[in-house]
């Protein structure tokens, strides 16, 4: 089971868009895959069509207790998909465990507990804008972290934050996590800044960019409204295209587990 949360402490760069992505085209290609919602907005769960007022428990339920993930897990309508929500209860979640031991490791402990029917080849999950206690359970239980930017200059002083709150979790809580990629999002090479930034990003961080690339896309911001991935809502578009050159490199790169924090 590789788990891989998508991070970043800046909002609207396109984790969610990755997040359902991703999940959707390692599904199509024969990974069974379990997606966690681990943002209070929930929409990655609204992504996948489901609607919050039908569900019945959430990811709040399985950090209150661990045991309980099974009931929490559904099935998707889309291809070797399933789902862990998000619920509003997420928000109050720091002050509910403000007294609690060790609540970072709540989702790791979680995860050793799901049923073999259950258990996934991948577990992606989908973190908030920001360090807070579930991203804190989210990098505590993952192996890689996948890391999307947008082309412009705060990113990169958003980035450097985040690798050292990276380095920081690793040193304390997770020995083996490692950045698998940054990952361009809402690319145009139009742009000189684009340029710029990606030069810059790549002479810091060497081997840990994607080579592919995220374009900036209607289709892409389209595909939510319909509770569908790009593969399901159009599979010919340069962002479906896109994803699933992306989700191929992810593969390899899961495989060959060569790049270190």
């Amino acid at each position: 089971m590789n788990i891989i949360a998508i991070t970043n402490q800046k909002g609207g760069v396109g984790k969610t868009t990755t997040a359902v992505n991703l999940s959707a085209y390692l599904g199509d290609l024969g990974k069974s895959v379990l997606l966690i919602d681990s943002d209070t907005q929930g929409n990655a769960t609204s992504g996948l069509g489901v609607s919050r007022k039908s569900i019945n428990f959430s990811l709040y339920d399985i950090l209150v207790n661990p045991s309980k993930i099974n009931d929490v897990i559904i099935s998707t309508e889309f291809k070797n998909l399933k789902l862990i929500p998000s619920s509003y209860a997420l928000s109050k979640l720091d002050a509910d465990f403000s007294d609690t031991q060790k609540p970072e490791y709540k989702l790791k402990n979680a995860l050793k507990c799901i049923s073999e029917e259950n258990l996934p080849d991948y577990v992606i999950i989908d973190c908030p804008p920001s360090i807070n206690l579930l991203t804190i359970n989210a990098l505590v239980c993952s192996d890689y972290i996948i890391v999307p930017i947008q082309c412009e200059y705060y990113a990169l002083e958003g980035l450097s934050q985040l690798v050292n709150s990276v380095m920081q979790i690793k040193k304390l809580h997770n020995n083996s996590l490692e950045i698998l990629g940054i990952l361009f999002t809402m690319y145009s090479k139009r742009l000189k800044l684009t340029m710029q930034v990606e030069n810059e990003v790549k002479r810091c961080l060497k081997n840990k960019v994607f080579s592919t690339t995220i374009p900036r896309t209607v289709r892409l911001s389209e595909a939510p409204s319909f509770g569908k991935p790009i593969l399901y809502f159009d599979k010919s578009s340069c962002g479906a295209k896109s994803y699933l050159d992306l989700t191929k490199e992810i593969l390899n790169k899961c495989e060959d587990r060569f790049i270190k924090v």
